[in-house]
């Protein structure tokens, strides 16, 4: 199910005592080969934390040979002290896998400001490689550890895997719980794949499908400094994949993946979906329904179980979108509450009872639409949001 579903590919996750709590917080994927092309998006976020700023290097020639991802501590604002604690961390990891430093990528997620150990970091490299070495590393458990070695927030693991008629395979793991909003990535995501591509193909694909799927989940309107998605392709199926056909495999992963994040947000008792249909452009969809998915009143609505329309052509209205304001449809769970900005069917035969709330918004202004995946505001988030540090 996860990154080790496909072949070519061996993971571990250890517990390294980054975490109080002893559970797993350090994690290794090991392309085996025969090719080590890569691609990667990052966060837009312009405080990016140091392993990203070494990780944006590393992706430069396309080459990836391994990646080392850890909990417990996010090593952003952590100065030269913290970017050396990467170097380190990548050097450790090349040294025990015979490979090179500039071919690892490095991810962290946890709090800001604080450092990691150093230390304590090695011994985990040092067990997840060994366990590489000498274990089962190619199995679904391995797969497994690994995804829950980089949860900080999250309650469960997110994994998810697509295999070809072809023959190729692609397999992904994601973290995120909290800060999910867009920035050509969101949360820690490794996706790999055994497909014949290169890493020019991969970054073509990549880039699709973190649009129309990561990008589009906006839990809370928070953009992380540590925001990775990579993609690693070994090449091991021996199937040369057609491009279009991979890109569709990916995208379906990813919005997998992105689904399970939605559903697994901090606190949210509704995941909401908010399709923004006859948009003048895909951009006009976009916005129009991030903006929705960005107002409190509206997300404290849901969580009150209130379908309060008013609140989402509020929001629309705050948007430079082409539209009519007085010409907007919007239905919330199959009723429509309004018709061309006036009140349609009873706001009372609205049900947000279920967890799955779907909200349709008809901007009547040409042919494009897009869908903005997000979650209502309750105290459980306040509360572990305030608590999150103590």
């Amino acid at each position: 199910m996860s990154v080790t579903a496909a072949s070519g590919f061996a993971a571990a996750g250890v517990a390294a005592g980054l975490k109080s709590s002893g559970k797993r917080d350090l994690a290794v994927v090991q392309n085996l080969g025969p090719l080590n092309a890569a691609a990667a998006v990052f966060t837009t976020n312009r405080c990016k934390a140091n392993p990203v700023l070494w990780s944006e290097q590393v992706i430069t020639d396309g080459v990836v040979s391994a990646i080392v991802l850890n909990s417990g501590g996010a090593n952003c604002y952590t100065g030269t002290r913290g970017f050396q604690t990467t170097h380190e961390t990548a050097e450790a990891v090349a040294e025990r896998l015979a490979i090179s430093a500039g071919d690892v990528l490095v991810c962290s997620t946890g709090l800001i400001g604080e450092q990691l150990d150093l230390d304590l970091l090695k011994v985990g490299v040092w067990d997840a490689t060994l366990a590489i070495a000498t274990g089962d590393a190619e199995s679904e458990a391995a797969g497994l550890a690994a995804a829950e070695a980089i949860m900080t927030t999250d309650t469960r693991a997110k994994q998810a895997a697509y295999t070809s008629p072809a023959g190729w395979t692609v397999g992904g793991m994601a973290k995120g719980a909290g800060m999910l909003a867009p920035g050509l990535a969101t949360m820690l995501v490794v996706i790999t794949t055994d497909a014949v591509l290169d890493s020019k193909q991969l970054d073509t694909a990549l880039r699709h499908a973190t649009r129309v799927t990561f990008d589009r989940l906006d839990s809370d309107g928070c953009m992380s400094t540590n925001d990775t998605v990579a993609l690693l392709g070994s090449g091991a199926s021996e199937v040369r994949a057609d491009l279009d056909e991979f890109t569709v495999a990916l995208t379906g992963v990813c919005r997998d993946l992105a689904e399970q994040l939605q559903a697994d947000a901090e606190g949210a008792s509704h995941d909401i979906a908010i399709e923004v249909v006859d948009a003048a452009t895909e951009d006009d969809a976009v916005t129009v329904g991030r903006a929705v998915a960005r107002s409190n009143l509206f997300k404290a609505a849901v969580f009150g179980n209130d379908p309060n329309w008013g609140r989402v052509l509020a929001a629309v209205g705050t948007t430079d979108a082409e539209f009519d304001p007085y010409g907007i449809d919007v239905a919330i769970n199959g009723v429509q509450v309004c018709t061309a900005g006036e009140p349609d069917q009873p706001r009372e035969l609205v049900d947000l009872t279920p967890r799955a709330v779907h909200v349709l918004i008809d901007l009547h202004a040409g042919d494009r639409a897009a869908t903005i995946l997000t979650n209502d505001l309750t105290h459980d988030y306040v509360h572990e949001n305030s608590a999150y540090a103590s």
